[in-house]
C-alpha cells in the first residue's frame, strides 16, 4: 500500500492555497504553498483558506482522505478580528444563520458557534498589509462552522456590519493550530479517525 503524507502548515496572509499555478501571469504575482517546504509529489490542500486569511492549511497526497474530510462536515474554527464592537444581536443573526451571496446566488449559511472573546487571542504580529486598528476599536470573536462556502466568515461578519480585518483559522476538527508561526509546516499523522 502507497505510504501517504500529511502536514499541517501556518499558511500566511498574501499566500494562495495551491501549490502552484498553470498561469504566468499569477507565478509573477502571487505566492504559493511551494514555497515553504519541498512537499513531496502529488501534495493537495484539504479545503482552502483565501488568500488574505491564515492559519491552519491541512496538505495531504491522499486524495480520498481529502475528500472525505470535506464531505464530513468537520467543524472549523476561526478567529476574526472585526472592525467595530460587535454586539449580541449581530452575534444571534450570525449564530442563527444568515444570507450571504455566493457566486451570485443568496445562500443562508447553516447555524454555528460564535463567542465574544474578552481579551484579543495570541497570535503572532498581524501582517503589515492588514489595515487593522486604524479607525475604529476593533473586537475579536471565535466563530465555528461545519461548512466553508467561498469567503463564508467574512461574508457573514460583514452581512451585520462588523467586516473581518484579521481571519486565523485555529482548528479543523481536534487538529490545532497550537504555538505554530506564519509559514511553519509540520508533517503530521492524518486519518479520518483524527477527527
Amino acid at each position: 500500500m502507497k505510504e501517504h503524507f500529511h502536514f499541517k502548515i501556518y499558511k500566511p496572509v498574501g499566500m494562495l492555497s495551491q501549490i502552484s499555478s498553470g498561469e504566468d501571469r499569477q507565478l509573477r504575482k502571487k505566492r504559493f504553498l511551494s514555497e515553504l517546504f519541498n512537499f513531496p509529489e502529488g501534495i493537495m490542500p484539504i479545503g482552502r483558506l483565501d488568500e488574505k486569511s491564515e492559519g491552519l492549511l491541512l496538505m495531504t497526497t491522499d486524495g480520498k482522505l481529502s475528500d472525505t474530510i470535506n464531505r464530513l462536515g468537520i467543524e472549523k474554527e476561526y478567529l476574526a478580528q472585526l472592525d467595530g464592537i460587535i454586539n449580541s444581536d449581530a452575534i444571534e443573526k450570525i449564530t442563527k444563520g444568515i444570507n450571504i451571496g455566493v457566486f451570485g446566488k443568496k445562500y443562508t449559511t447553516k447555524p454555528c458557534s460564535v463567542v465574544l472573546l474578552k481579551e484579543p487571542p495570541t497570535l503572532p504580529d498581524a501582517h503589515s498589509s492588514l489595515r487593522i486598528g486604524r479607525h475604529r476599536p476593533t473586537s475579536w470573536i471565535s466563530i465555528t462552522i461545519k461548512e466553508g462556502k467561498f469567503r463564508q466568515v467574512r461574508k457573514m461578519t460583514a452581512a451585520v456590519g462588523f467586516p473581518t480585518l484579521r481571519l486565523v483559522r485555529v482548528r479543523i476538527g481536534t487538529i490545532r493550530l497550537e504555538h505554530m508561526n506564519p509559514t511553519e509546516v509540520n508533517e503530521v499523522t492524518l486519518d479520518p479517525i483524527s477527527f
